[in-house]
């Protein structure tokens, strides 16, 4: 009978022949005490013996030996046995053997783990498990806060996505609407949800300002065509119609956001990218959330009609009494549409400081019900219906710092078809240069010093000789104007202007925000004499390197981009934003 055979019969696991003598760190074969031994110390069994022959120990004991200190074992403590038992630990019996007494067993003393390294190990699978812990809490809330917003298709009128490296711009829309428990006595009932509080807000490129214009609700406008997404969809147009208040622009005629956002750019020529609309319950939710908002009042206030009662001087409001600061007009200056823009501007700039503020960012309770409270009060546009995009666009935000967060009004007049002046109009001579600055990201606040070296650096580039108009040599890209303009632009260069190296090039290989005009640097002369006849700014003169026209020659090249207005039109950027009544959002304004 072999090794493995012995180990069977006697009801011994084969692998448990095998032991580890910690003398020489080397397992060895060891077959059971009930195989033949020999008598004489040291003898080795012969090799067809057993299946093989197994080493022993010079010291092995002997049967007297062994039965002797069996004896002397029953008169020590267990750890002495183990201390001084046999070097090479016994073989393990099945578990359906009985133990053997313990002198037979031989095992060394298992070294148990000190507290120190029982205390590290808890610690770090505790550590990895809270981690996990709050990573899936943390997945699933995120996917529940997203839950919360609703999201409205408003098909090309918003972007699809949100870019950090660009400027950008969202309608924000406050309605009417009288939906939410306790919002039925707020004026019409019957509301469809109008625009009745609209902020403009554009966030500069470099994040170093932010302009947040506020568009009057009873401004009048001329409210274009509006595609809107029907709930099976399908696309049904909403027909324009003109010379009516701004407020119309959502929910009359079945109007979407989509549509107050294509009234915005035919107002202002500033297509926003997305919007953000609230109702009335984001002012109740939000300023609880926060703990209410300071608020600042140049007299007593005691509005029968908004239900607003508060003392002169600052007071803090949330809940009911913020929505009532915020839909009151009666208690402001001429009672009108106008001064309650003022104090819903003031009003929004304490709720940033108060949102951006130690006392919120560092309490997890205030943050849960912030988010809690944002992501159930808002309506947005597909494009940014994540919670992910949301998060990132507040960050955006986050960057610019509040004393170049500038609250403007459209600069507005009476209107002088009514003898009752009850609404307003666009003010013709003061408006334009305002949306001019938005536009081109212009701050209405002092910048960076860096940033207005950058914009020095700009204007230096117009500066110097210029080359005859027959010497300029340029290709034309489309790169986001209306179809056709490079070519217009090509015939206007060429039969009006001299420019006759010129060609049309097609479309751009993607779209600009900014037409550019890019030149190697011996070509600085042309590209300041195409900027003069274009009216280019310093900042789209863009210095690179020349590009092979079709006749294999040098030349730069204009791509035309969605800022271009038509050929001949000039696109020279303001300088500085002109000198409007407005606010800032570190400053606390009292409301008159």
């Amino acid at each position: 009978m072999d090794a493995q055979g012995r180990g069977r019969a006697d009801n011994i696991d084969p692998a448990d022949q095998w032991v580890l003598n910690p003398n020489t760190g080397e397992y060895e074969l060891r077959l059971s005490p009930s195989s033949p031994q020999s008598s004489v110390p040291g003898q080795r069994r012969p090799k067809g013996e057993g299946g093989g022959a197994t080493r022993r120990r010079r010291d092995a004991p002997t049967d007297q030996t062994r039965e002797t200190r069996q004896t002397r074992e029953t008169q020590q403590s267990r750890e002495t046995r183990q201390t001084r038992g046999s070097d090479v630990p016994a073989q393990r019996r099945r578990r359906t053997e009985p133990e053997p007494p313990p002198g037979r067993r031989g095992r060394r003393p298992v070294k148990k783990k000190s507290k120190a390294k029982k205390v590290l190990a808890w610690t770090a699978g505790g550590t990895a498990f809270v981690l996990v812990a709050i990573g899936t809490a943390g997945y699933l809330y995120l996917k529940h806060l997203e839950g919360n917003v609703t999201t409205t298709d408003v098909g090309s009128a918003a972007k699809n996505g949100f870019s950090k490296d660009d400027a950008f711009n969202i309608l924000i829309i406050g309605t009417d609407k009288r939906t939410g428990k306790g919002n039925e006595g707020y004026g019409d009932k019957g509301s469809v949800g109008h625009a009745d509080t609209n902020i403009l807000l554009h966030v500069a490129k470099d994040r170093t300002n932010a302009t947040a214009l506020s568009i009057p609700r009873d401004l009048i406008v001329n409210v274009p065509d509006c595609p809107t997404k029907q709930p099976d969809g399908s696309e049904k147009v909403v027909p324009g119609t003109d010379s009516v208040r701004f407020n119309t622009s959502l929910g009359q005629d079945d109007r979407d956001p989509g549509c107050t956002m294509r009234t915005v750019q035919q107002v202002t020529g500033i297509m926003p990218d997305h919007f953000m609309m609230v109702d009335f319950n984001a002012v109740k939710t939000l300023t609880s959330a926060v703990g209410g908002v300071d608020v600042c009042l140049a007299h007593a206030v005691n509005d029968k009609e908004s239900h607003l009662k508060l003392p002169a001087g600052p007071s803090k409001v949330e809940g009911e009494q913020a929505l009532a600061f915020v839909r009151t007009r009666h208690s402001w200056g001429n009672q009108g549409d106008l001064d309650r823009i003022k104090a819903q501007q003031a009003f929004m700039a304490s709720l940033m400081r108060k949102m951006s503020s130690g006392d919120t960012l560092t309490n997890p309770s205030k943050l849960i019900d912030l988010a809690e409270a944002a992501t159930k009060a808002l309506t947005v546009d597909k494009g940014i219906g994540s919670v992910g995009t949301l998060k990132d666009i507040a960050l955006e935000l986050k960057k610019v710092p509040p004393k170049n967060i500038s609250f403007v009004t459209v600069p507005v007049r009476d209107n002088p078809a009514e003898k009752v002046h009850a609404t307003v109009v666009v003010d013709q001579a003061a408006a334009p240069p305002v949306f001019d600055a938005i536009r081109n990201d212009v701050s209405f606040t002092e910048v960076k010093k860096k940033q207005k070296a950058a914009k020095d650096a700009a204007a230096a580039r117009l500066k110097g000789s210029r080359s005859a108009p027959a010497e300029v040599r340029v290709r034309i890209l489309n790169g986001g104007a209306d179809p056709g303009s490079a070519q217009q632009t090509l015939q206007w260069l060429q039969t009006q202007q001299g420019v006759l190296k010129s060609e049309n090039t097609g479309n751009a290989p993607a779209p600009l925000s900014k037409t550019t005009l890019e030149y190697a640097p011996d070509q600085a002369a042309q590209a300041r004499e195409l900027a003069h006849l274009m009216g280019l700014s310093g900042s789209a003169l863009k210095p690179g390197k020349s590009v092979t026209n079709s006749q294999g020659l040098p030349a730069m090249t204009l791509t035309l981009g969605k800022d271009f207005k038509g050929a001949g039109v000039s696109l020279t950027a303001p300088s500085k934003a002109p000198d409007v009544d407005k606010s800032t959002a570190d400053k606390v304004k009292c409301a008159s």
